[in-house]
């Protein structure tokens, strides 16, 4: 199996590849565009700013090549923002894949939201064999807000979507490469998904 991390310049991508070798798999970091469209699975981190990143992918054509692949992606905290129809971090225009808009908590909690929350209302095989209300973790001042797509389900503040799905694209806003073995099966629950959903 071919996987692929998109690398970008955007954080977080050794500790996902340290976690997917732990599991017993192999990944490789590319940003080219064949190399992204002949991968099995596909894994879009994130960790930083949205207009930036969203710049480093508009400047390599990732941002037209994402929405277009057909295989199982998952994209992880900002990734996952990104793939969102905008967010209010930069005002920037996302990709469109999760029909919903990233907005800033309130100033009435601390953000970021940093350390373990739980997640609960889990559907979808990504979460096979993982319980109601496990820990996570998270860094994150913006969230996706609850909608058609949600997955999972975080408070903080407000109820918020801790992972989406949309056909052949899933997000987690939380890091399953920080999230403990938990966290680790649902990376191989992504990784072991039939690659033509």
């Amino acid at each position: 199996m071919k996987i692929v991390i998109i690398n970008y310049g955007a954080g977080n991508i050794q500790s996902i590849k340290f976690a997917i070798e732990r599991l017993g798999f192999k990944a490789v970091l590319s940003n080219n565009p064949d190399e992204i469209k002949a991968a099995d699975k596909i894994i879009f981190p994130g960790v930083g700013e949205a207009s930036s990143a969203m710049k480093m992918l508009s400047e390599s054509g990732l941002n037209v090549l994402i929405p277009t692949l057909k295989q199982p992606v998952l994209g992880i905290c900002l990734g996952m923002q990104l793939m969102c129809n905008k967010s209010e971090e930069g005002n920037t225009k996302g990709m469109g894949i999760f029909d919903v808009d990233v907005i800033k908590f309130t100033s009435k909690v601390k953000v970021p939201q940093m350390g373990w929350n739980n997640i609960y209302n889990i559907k979808s095989d990504l979460f096979k064999g993982v319980a109601e209300n496990e820990y996570m973790y998270l860094v994150h001042s913006f969230y996706a807000p609850l909608c058609a797509e949600t997955i999972a389900t975080t408070n903080y503040e407000i109820e918020y979507s801790s992972a989406l799905k949309n056909e052949n694209f899933f997000g987690t806003q939380f890091h399953p490469e920080k999230s403990g073995d938990m966290g680790e099966k649902i990376l191989k629950n992504f990784l072991l998904l039939p690659s033509n959903l």
